[in-house]
């Protein structure tokens, strides 16, 4: 494998296959860190979890300052289309993953979600939270 087919991903320190949906995730990871500002420390790649007996991985997980999860980012390939499919499987995630944010994105569109104060649903948001920065 060359250099050329891999990419270095700075939360699991490592380097890793170059895919379409691999490129999205380290491009996030690189605007959460760079642009946003949110510590490397406090986010996880391929965040593995159990929900009903079955293994999964969240593609990005950040945690708060007291290490509760946060954000919860799905990554697809830029030709995915981010339907309502992709939505409600990242709100299942957060029956294990109990974030109050979610983002779904394949690097051409981004939905960015909040769970409302109830806690029984999510609403579109315009921006990044600053709470962290």
């Amino acid at each position: 494998m060359t250099d050329a087919d891999r990419l270095y991903d700075p939360l699991r320190r490592k380097w890793v296959a170059r895919t379409p949906e691999e490129e999205v995730r380290q491009a996030v990871i690189a605007w959460l860190r760079d642009v946003q500002g949110f510590p490397v420390g406090l986010m996880e790649s391929e965040y593995g979890f159990v929900y009903n007996r079955r293994r999964y991985r969240a593609d990005v997980l950040v945690f708060d300052r007291q290490l509760q999860p946060y954000l919860l980012v799905e990554c697809k390939a830029p030709e995915v289309t981010l339907g309502q499919a992709v939505v409600d499987q990242v709100v299942r995630y957060t029956r294990v993953l109990p974030v109050r944010y979610v983002m779904v994105t394949n690097g051409r569109t981004t939905h960015l979600l909040v769970r409302s104060e109830d806690g029984g649903s999510y609403e579109a948001l315009t921006a990044m939270p600053d709470s962290l920065r």
